[in-house]
């Protein structure tokens, strides 16, 4: 694993060492990575990207988003839900997405479990919110799962959820803001940090329709 770091880029801008890792990569890391997110469409998109991502590179899942976005209706759970085996036939022949039928079968499947969710807590956003840890400084070591991320992946598999493990649970945690996974002097850091103060975090509303 490449040292943990910040890098001083082309541009004069301290960032997390992955985030010198090319244009797409720099990008991310600055406009998106950590910054908290509410919207129930982005974070089912994530948590299926990061199923998609399991065993590659974010890198290879970054550059074919917008094909995903295009071949799955935006990541809009309940449309996607809705797939048949017509539309899995057209996704495995989408040569700009991953052609994997465990995973596009999974992401069917995780938007219906997604609906039920939404049912049940009001919004993904609430449900995934009430996980937040506490807030702490600037991680020395950023690991690869914590007992959050595994208490979430547990749970989304009693639920029905598919590649959800551990490690991807946490990857969504630092992506959408749950934590501040910006090392120590990267800039990006603090105005993340401040867009999580900022942020109104979503409450579980009783919605259930459930008898």
């Amino acid at each position: 694993m490449p040292e943990q770091r910040v890098v001083i880029g082309d541009d004069g801008v301290a960032r997390c060492w992955w985030g010198s890792g090319g244009d797409e990569y720099q990008a991310y890391h600055d406009t998106e990575w950590g910054l908290p997110q509410g919207d129930d469409i982005r974070l089912f998109e994530k948590v299926c990207l990061e199923g998609f991502q399991s065993g590659l590179s974010w890198l290879t899942i970054l550059a074919k988003r917008e094909n995903f976005r295009s071949a799955f209706s935006g990541f809009d759970p309940s449309a996607v839900s809705e797939f048949g085996e017509s539309d899995i036939e057209r996704l495995l022949g989408d040569a700009g997405i991953v052609r994997h039928r465990g995973k596009i079968e999974a992401t069917i499947n995780n938007a219906g479990r997604a609906l039920e969710m939404t049912d049940e807590f009001g919004s993904l956003a609430a449900y995934f919110w009430a996980y937040e840890p506490e807030r702490a400084g600037p991680p020395r070591d950023i690991p690869a799962i914590t007992d959050v991320s595994t208490a979430i992946s547990k749970d989304l598999k009693s639920r029905g959820w598919r590649f959800v493990g551990p490690t991807t649970a946490y990857a969504f945690m630092q992506a959408m803001g749950l934590v501040n996974d910006h090392l120590e002097g990267c800039e990006a850091r603090t105005a993340v940090e401040k867009a999580r103060v900022r942020f109104e975090k979503p409450e579980i509303r009783n919605v259930s329709r459930k008898s």
